[in-house]
């Protein structure tokens, strides 16, 4: 089993930057695929980007693409999401989510599950 506690949130105006970290338990994080999800008010958690086990394939959202990015450290046991150029429609509780096997954008493939950090954009 792993833990995922995850960090970084907080409120920025509109053009603005927030990195994202998620932490995990366990000696075993290099084998889990690690995804960030989010989930705004009144709407399903939607995929945001996926990392693969050494970090060298990455898979992103349409509506992020170019924007955000995502990263690991398998010695520090930490999966990041940098954000750049955030806008009012990135409001979200962000969650950070592991899994044994290949990437997927489909949250129910994900075994275990942060508790989420709150990010809003001001317009």
């Amino acid at each position: 089993q792993v833990q995922l506690v995850e960090s970084g949130g907080g409120l920025v105006q509109a053009g603005g930057s927030l990195r994202l970290s998620c932490a995990a338990s366990g000696r075993t994080f290099s084998s889990y695929v690690m995804g960030w999800f989010r989930q705004a008010p009144g709407k399903e958690r939607e995929f945001v980007a996926a990392i693969s086990l050494s970090g060298g394939n990455t898979y992103y959202a349409g509506s992020v693409e170019g924007r955000f990015t995502i990263s690991r450290d398998n010695a520090k046991n930490t999966v990041y999401l940098q954000m750049n150029s955030l806008k009012p429609e990135d409001t979200a509780v962000y969650y950070c989510a592991a899994r044994i096997a290949t990437i997927s954008r489909f949250p129910d493939d994900y075994n275990y599950w942060g508790q989420g950090t709150q990010v809003t954009v001001s317009s």
